[in-house]
């Protein structure tokens, strides 16, 4: 496996963002939408959570 797909395999393992060790094995494969925008909802919520004060 390529240098930067085992980084990004890492990156988003460690990050809780893939809980499918299954898609583990087809990184080259189109990923289906809902997978695609699952993690950047949980991205967009590690960077900016929810229920925040906001001052």
């Amino acid at each position: 496996m390529e240098h930067h797909k085992q980084e990004l395999i890492q990156k988003l393992l460690g990050a809780g963002l893939i809980k499918d060790p299954q898609w583990l094995d087809r990184l080259d494969e189109p990923a289906p939408l809902w997978v695609v925008l699952e993690m950047m909802v949980k991205v967009l919520e590690r960077i900016d959570p929810p229920h925040q004060p906001f001052d």
